[in-house]
């Protein structure tokens, strides 16, 4: 358990979640200038990028491993890869919903989940494509909401899932499914991707 903690970097992927939240909290509703592409542009805040911190070291932790020979262990060594990021997203949730609680406002909720999402495509994409892919691929999520993910009225479309206010079903049904679809793929895929594969092709 402890080699795993080590090889996983445990500890850092939790000083990024709780430097996430500090960061957020210090940096309030500070909005970041991007063009909207399609439709009129909102509000896109910083939070919505700096969720991606946790994901991004998850999938570094992730990706100290080796994929192929993991699925073959001993130890069902994925489904502790998928308990440590299911640990993260609600570690997160629990800290939003205190800082919330503690009168601190909507962003903490904002910044709960759409690090939970963020943390459910690392799980989703990882397999498929390997980390340094899919921490490429996480980063392109925010800015391709905020370029297209608008309406002609500058609401946020249903997918945009970033770009929705804290109370928004349609957000959270998105973050839930994304979590569920990269639950499911971490633990059921066979034959995970390697990063020389990736990198070949």
């Amino acid at each position: 358990m402890i080699w795993w903690c080590k090889a996983r970097a445990v500890p850092a992927v939790t000083a990024a979640l709780a430097g996430t939240f500090a960061l957020g909290l210090l940096l309030g509703d500070g909005e970041l200038p991007v063009p909207a592409l399609r439709g009129r542009a909102g509000h896109f805040l910083v939070a919505h990028v700096i969720t991606l911190i946790p994901a991004v070291f998850l999938l570094y932790g992730l990706g100290r491993g080796d994929l192929r020979t993991e699925t073959v262990a001993g130890r069902f060594l994925r489904g502790w890869d998928v308990a440590l990021t299911l640990g993260v997203a609600v570690t997160g949730t629990a800290v939003g919903a205190l800082a919330y609680a503690a009168g601190q406002g909507d962003l903490t909720l904002v910044i709960a989940r759409d690090t939970a999402g963020y943390l459910g495509l690392a799980l989703l994409l990882h397999p498929l494509v390997g980390h340094r892919p899919a921490a490429a691929a996480l980063a392109v999520v925010p800015l391709l909401c905020s370029a297209t993910g608008w309406n002609p009225d500058g609401r946020p479309e249903p997918w945009a899932w970033p770009l929705h206010p804290a109370g928004s079903a349609y957000a959270l049904a998105d973050v839930a499914l994304t979590v569920l679809a990269g639950t499911s793929c971490a633990l059921l895929r066979r034959h995970p991707v390697t990063e020389q594969r990736v990198l070949a092709v």
